[in-house]
């Protein structure tokens, strides 16, 4: 079979636009499916934890994320033994200068400055910043790279006008910390936004999450298990939870991923499958002569079927590569582009697993579609072949 690989080869291209177009649809198709895989495993199996990250649970409401829990939790939390550090961690949705502008959104967050630094160890900063927002109401403190995006520098202003945090904040940038990953993140304190809001507010005394650090790995489970005893039976119940299975549930606010992905994936799978069997039953049927012809030579039915399904082949392993090329590219800029609080999305990219799944689905989509039409030219006979007229 192999010496007949340039009669193949040959034979894939005799219609070139044709076979152009054929490539172009089946990349296009397997570009989405592969960059719909290296979503799914970032999502799903995102890797390991940091050993800081190990060590990192988050509190909320049990009945739902939406609904908020007592400042007092925090001092309570911070007395259970095994427990390193604990911040209260109050998401401020609102707006920074024009809201329109995409570059403009990013995550920001009110937390206890004396905390900070204890509950995300990872994250490194100068000590004199460190200091300056610990002492300062309305310091503020960003990842590098948030600043290096929006070009803020030390001594910045920054005003963030809330929604559903009825205040205008106006916050002066002392600090800028590097942290492992992109993250896009600003702090400020939470006791300024808690006296910025009016007196009698129930937003005043309540918090979105609370950020636990447990101090040894050891402890994480029990840390866990004492949280929610201790609030078992208050209005307030919590459940406590590692932080990355924390965002995994609030990515999950719109929908149901894995079953979204699963479906889509599957949608693309049988639309490559439809066009490529349209396409190839109809490169066999034009070519019945040509099948009797090869029989007449001597080309036996197991040779001519592997010829037809080796067109298939070539033509899918093709539309494959392209299309995991393709794949890298799109991953790459969705990875630059995605909010970094979504686990694991700044290492979005199409590994060998993915690109290999994709270019063996390729295969066996080629092979399945081509079999049919070329069992049926394989088996037809030489007189019926060169009847045909096409």
């Amino acid at each position: 079979m192999i010496r007949f690989l340039p009669l193949v080869l040959k034979n894939s291209t005799r219609n070139r636009r044709r076979s152009a177009l054929t490539v172009a649809s089946l990349a296009a198709s397997l570009c989405l499916l592969g960059v719909l895989m290296a979503i799914y495993r970032v999502l799903l199996f995102g890797g390991d934890p940091t050993p800081a990250q190990a060590l990192r649970l988050i509190a909320h409401h049990k009945v739902s994320l939406a609904q908020s829990l007592p400042i007092a939790y925090v001092g309570r939390i911070q007395r259970i033994p095994g427990v390193r550090a604990a911040t209260p961690w109050q998401w401020f949705g609102g707006s920074y200068a024009d809201p329109a502008v995409p570059r403009n959104s990013f995550a920001r967050l009110a937390v206890d400055p004396s905390q900070t630094f204890r509950v995300w160890p990872e994250f490194t900063i100068p000590d004199d910043q460190r200091q300056a927002f610990e002492q300062q109401r309305t310091a503020c403190i960003a990842s590098r790279a948030l600043a290096s995006k929006l070009g803020w520098k030390l001594g910045e202003r920054i005003t963030l006008v809330g929604d559903y945090l009825p205040v205008v904040l106006d916050l002066n940038l002392v600090g800028i910390f590097d942290a492992p990953e992109a993250t896009e993140v600003l702090y400020f304190n939470h006791e300024y936004l808690r006296e910025s809001l009016s007196v009698g507010s129930l937003q005043r005394d309540t918090v979105s999450q609370i950020m636990v650090q447990a101090a040894v790995p050891n402890d994480v489970t029990s840390v866990a298990q004492a949280i929610d005893a201790l609030f078992e039976n208050s209005a307030y119940p919590t459940t406590t939870e590692s932080e990355r299975v924390f965002l995994l549930n609030f990515v999950s606010f719109l929908g149901n991923f894995k079953l979204f992905l699963l479906a889509i994936s599957a949608a693309v799978t049988f639309t490559i499958l439809l066009v490529s069997g349209n396409t190839l039953s109809m490169s066999v049927r034009e070519r019945f002569r040509e099948v009797g012809i090869l029989k007449t030579l001597g080309f036996t039915s197991p040779l001519i079927l592997g010829i037809i399904l080796g067109e298939a082949g070539v033509i899918a392993l093709a539309a494959g590569t392209i299309g995991c090329i393709f794949a890298w590219l799109l991953c790459s800029i969705v990875a630059q582009g995605a909010p970094a609080f979504i686990p694991g999305i700044k290492n979005l990219g199409v590994t060998p697993l993915i690109a290999g799944l994709d270019l063996l689905i390729a295969l066996l989509v080629g092979l399945t579609s081509a079999l049919l039409p070329a069992l049926s030219a394989s088996r037809t006979s030489i007189l019926t072949s060169l009847r045909h007229t096409g």
